[in-house]
């Protein structure tokens, strides 16, 4: 949704100079609303026309689209948080991961294969 609002943007400024801008507008506005109503877009106006009667439902829709906006923030602050802080996973053991994880909380580093041979001991009633 985002790359479609950008998308708006840009060619709502520079229809003027490109005719074919206007399509891209267009192609963008269709997508937005698409994707709008796919996602969690609508389901603060579904939730305030079941809980309020007819009196108060205005100022409940108006509220419920800030409602959207406070959840865009947080979904942003989220994402910035998993790519900042969160690992890379693909294609590594799950010795490697818990080994990167070991280093971010500062515990000494240790040896992935003995850990794993320690656990193996201590589960086994072989030992």
């Amino acid at each position: 949704m985002c790359c479609c609002a950008v998308a708006m943007t840009v060619g709502l400024a520079f229809q003027d100079v490109h005719s074919w801008m206007s399509y891209l507008s267009m192609a963008a506005i269709f997508l937005f609303v698409s994707f709008f109503e796919i996602g969690p877009g609508p389901i603060p106006w579904f939730i305030v026309a079941e809980i309020f009667s007819q009196g108060p439902r205005p100022a409940a829709i108006a509220l419920a689209g800030y409602v959207f906006v406070v959840f865009a923030v947080l979904l942003f602050g989220f994402t910035i948080f998993t790519y900042m802080r969160v690992p890379e996973t693909k294609g590594k053991t799950f010795e490697e991961i818990a080994a990167v994880f070991h280093r971010k909380r500062g515990a000494p580093p240790s040896k992935p294969q003995e850990e794993a041979e320690m656990v193996q001991l201590k589960s086994s009633t072989e030992a």
